[in-house]
């Protein structure tokens, strides 16, 4: 037992004999009564309040650290887990020019991406600000197959099939882009009850009804495509010297250990696109898993708001992606039906 434990339990043995002893009547001393009173009643406070530190303390433990924003969506089983860092410093990575660093994590990323990744599926979860509004946290299940190069010439163009999960109002919309096919238009057609009165449509991508409510166009989705965009803006950033980096270790997204860039610009410029973003790189699969960017806060101490937010859960490489997987016509969707 620690001394300091054993020299207060001490104290309070000869606190009670002192004050259990007769007085010269033979009767016990009303006031010695009084402040036992008063000190069970001090050591009942004091053990309630640290019986919540120690509630407190042991909720921190079990966390295991700090929680960044967290999304939650319960229905159909679709939950976002908390994102969580670790508060330990020993989680802390140090660099000379951590900025370079994170850029070449990046280009490792990209490279690790074309190498080794043909394909995958994943659900999505989406939130952005667009036009001043942020928008829900949109869920999606995703089929992707990645551009493929050789020799100057694409083999494999880069395909997509998105079909909504939530929230309600587009639960059962279907999209699919296949790069240089239907004249460079997506497919598309709406779930739900409107799903049944409208029509399956062919539109530009970077249209004004496809790109409603969106930030960039669906040529643009994906990891590889996500990768791409953070170089050039890493770029960007590291001609300023106020800009800061920082690795942290042992974050989870879900089930995936992740190292974290956080990338701060305190000085807002027109080039530059936030003001504070993490990128969660899976430490297996060598790829970003989720990212979100935050605007400049309006006044010291306000919260951060999100700009941006795309995170890959039930990330699965490699999975032998077909054609039909991509086709309108595959009689598992609901485009022709």
């Amino acid at each position: 037992m620690p001394s300091n434990v054993v020299n207060k339990l001490g104290a309070w043995v000869r606190f009670l004999v002192q004050s259990n002893r007769p007085n010269g009547n033979g009767n016990g001393d009303a006031r010695a009564h009084r402040k036992r009173q008063q000190f069970f009643t001090r050591k009942d406070a004091g053990m309630q309040y640290q019986r919540r530190q120690f509630l407190t303390a042991m909720g921190a433990v079990a966390a295991g650290g700090s929680a960044l924003p967290a999304i939650a969506a319960e229905n159909n089983g679709l939950v976002e887990p908390v994102h969580r860092v670790a508060n330990s410093s020993a989680g802390v990575l140090h660099a000379a020019k951590p900025l370079d660093r994170a850029l070449q994590m990046a280009r490792e990323a990209l490279d690790s991406c074309r190498a080794n990744i043909n394909d995958y599926t994943a659900i999505l979860v989406k939130r952005e600000n667009v036009g001043g509004t942020i928008g829900e946290q949109e869920f999606m299940y995703t089929k992707i197959r990645n551009r493929k190069v050789a020799s100057g010439r694409v083999v494999q163009p880069l395909s997509v099939y998105i079909q909504f999960l939530k929230p309600t109002t587009v639960k059962g919309r279907e999209v699919i882009y296949v790069e240089g096919q239907n004249n460079g238009n997506l497919v598309a057609h709406e779930g739900g009850f409107k799903g049944k009165f409208l029509p399956t449509v062919t539109i530009p991508p970077d249209g004004m009804l496809a790109m409603r409510g969106q930030r960039y166009p669906m040529t643009e989705v994906g990891i590889e495509n996500l990768i791409v965009k953070l170089i050039e803006r890493g770029e960007t950033a590291r001609k300023y010297p106020d800009v800061t980096c920082e690795f942290r270790r042992n974050a989870r997204v879900k089930d995936r250990v992740c190292t974290v860039l956080q990338v701060t610009q305190p000085t807002r410029r027109p080039e530059l696109i936030f003001y504070q973003a993490q990128i969660f790189i899976d430490d297996q699969l060598k790829v970003p898993v989720r990212y979100v960017a935050y605007d400049w806060p309006r006044r010291a101490g306000d919260p951060l708001q999100v700009i941006e937010e795309y995170t890959y859960l039930n990330l699965k490489t490699n999975v032998g992606l077909t054609d039909a997987d991509f086709d309108p016509r595959n009689q598992a969707y609901s485009f022709y039906s």
